[in-house]
């Protein structure tokens, strides 16, 4: 064979030429901020685990109405084509012929259905519960912008106050039976991550949404996908791989608009609801790793353990609090259930986490009402706070859920 000198000079560059043609030609990925590669071989568990009927009852019921999913997803008689990402071959799920050939799909979490009988003093042994206190608190509660004050008084910080509902929690719900975890235990970050190392994620993320990549954009932007992205994330990670619960509450306070968060402004309304996992819309599916994550969802059948378990829960906040519940008026949320109180949208912790989650959103921090008894703090019994003797919010907060989960644990 005659000796080419200059084949071998250009050899070591073929590899490398040969991958930017497959880059060239392979499928688009779109991927939500920080989000990882979805695995779709992971739902091959869920063949044959759901009939067409459930299938379709929970796409164009819960998990993506007013026909978003429609471009996504090909529903045959036998299976459904989904798409992965743009231009490659779909994901086929099989569909179970009938009820009665349904094949079992592993989980990691338990209906209330599948646990022993409990005791009557302890109608929650067994169960097991992560507790998810919202947003981070602490010295992070300005920048999650989860913090305000009123001249010199307490700053109101959701972050701390979920917190110490959840502390009040624990051991109540351990002395009832439960096995009880904290995806955080005190104030600030799970996640490694941090504002400083997050820049060219968020400068794709503005990109992403045509926007331009200011200085100021880009820091609004690196602190959003550490505080509220790349948290949640990992609280996710914590929940699905390690804690691996029957059961989370996601603890939160909500708030109506209130401007400057030195100089905030106070409303008189006041209001509750609950939140399970749904109303996607056609826009957030476009991205390949939501549409896995609600696929995943929709297929581990966390929707009717989430519900009832929701509806209990808001029944007895309900009773505890006195407060009427919350109307959306748009298309993000969709009112199901019997319930006034709850609604399916689309949030990244309800969403990630892949057994029933309860999420919680009680009281306006900014309203009249609310900002005296986040003044009054934590104490025991019944004190006169905003006109009239009240539990700490705190305790009243944690009494409906103790109240709630008893009673959805304690029903036959």
């Amino acid at each position: 064979m005659r000796y080419n000198p200059s084949a071998l000079k250009f050899r070591p560059f073929l590899p490398l030429l040969l991958l930017l043609a497959f880059a060239a030609i392979a499928p688009a990925q779109r991927l939500s901020p920080l989000a990882p590669k979805p695995d779709w071989s992971d739902l091959d568990k869920y063949q044959e685990s759901m009939t067409r009927a459930d299938f379709l009852f929970l796409l164009d019921g819960v998990y993506a109405p007013y026909g978003a999913w429609k471009s996504f997803i090909k529903v045959g008689d036998t299976s459904a084509e989904i798409r992965t990402r743009t231009g490659a071959p779909p994901y086929v799920l099989r569909f179970a012929a009938a009820q009665g050939s349904i094949k079992p799909a592993s989980r990691f979490w338990r209906q209330k259905a599948q646990m022993s009988a409990r005791p009557a003093n302890q109608p929650l042994a067994g169960v097991r519960i992560a507790l998810d206190p919202g947003h981070l608190g602490g010295k992070w509660a300005q920048m999650e912008e989860r913090w305000f004050r009123i001249g010199n008084s307490d700053p109101v910080t959701e972050g701390d106050m979920t917190l110490r509902v959840a502390n009040l929690l624990v051991p109540r719900l351990e002395a009832l039976g439960a096995k009880v975890w904290l995806t955080r235990p005190k104030a600030g970050p799970v996640t490694s991550a941090r504002p400083n190392r997050l820049g060219k994620a968020a400068a794709a993320s503005l990109a992403d949404e045509e926007k331009p990549a200011t200085p100021a954009a880009l820091k609004s932007e690196t602190e959003r996908l550490f505080y509220r992205v790349s948290e949640i994330r990992k609280r996710a990670e914590l929940v699905n791989e390690v804690i691996r619960p029957d059961l989370v509450l996601c603890l939160h306070f909500n708030a109506e608009v209130w401007g400057d968060q030195n100089h905030p402004a106070l409303t008189d309304k006041n209001h509750m609801h609950l939140l399970v996992t749904g109303c996607m819309s056609a826009k957030e599916l476009t991205y390949d790793d939501i549409r896995f994550t609600m696929l995943r969802k929709l297929l581990g059948r966390s929707y009717r353990e989430e519900l009832a378990v929701s509806e209990s829960v808001a029944a007895a906040m309900a009773r505890a609090t006195g407060l009427p519940p919350y109307q959306y008026t748009n298309n993000n949320a969709l009112k199901i259930g019997d319930s006034p109180y709850v609604w399916a949208r689309n949030l990244a912790a309800n969403r990630l986490f892949q057994c029933p989650v309860v999420y919680i959103e009680p009281y306006v921090m900014n309203s009249h009402a609310v900002f005296d008894r986040v003044q009054a703090g934590d104490y025991a019994g019944k004190q006169f706070v905003g006109g009239k003797m009240q539990k700490s919010i705190y305790r009243e907060y944690a009494d409906g859920i103790v109240k709630g989960l008893v009673d959805y644990y304690s029903m036959q």
